[in-house]
């Protein structure tokens, strides 16, 4: 298993949207923003960046009771 996904952009997509699908949860755009240092970072994503989405273990989250009602 390798260390990170790749992913090809398609027209309009977002750093969020792209955090939702591979790790379930929008606000996690941060490392797929930081593996990316040479994609600008602008709302809108144009079509066929290429993207590297690291791999990264969500089930070491904030426990339940921590996180916002909206969250749980």
């Amino acid at each position: 298993m390798s260390d990170y996904y790749e992913h090809i952009t398609t027209e309009g997509e977002r750093w969020d949207a792209i955090a939702y699908q591979y790790y379930g949860d929008a606000t996690m755009y941060e490392p797929i923003v930081a593996a990316n240092p040479d994609v600008p970072i602008i709302p809108i994503l144009p079509s066929g960046i290429r993207l590297i989405v690291p791999v990264i273990d969500t089930t070491e989250a904030i426990p339940a009771e921590e996180l916002p009602p909206w969250k749980r």
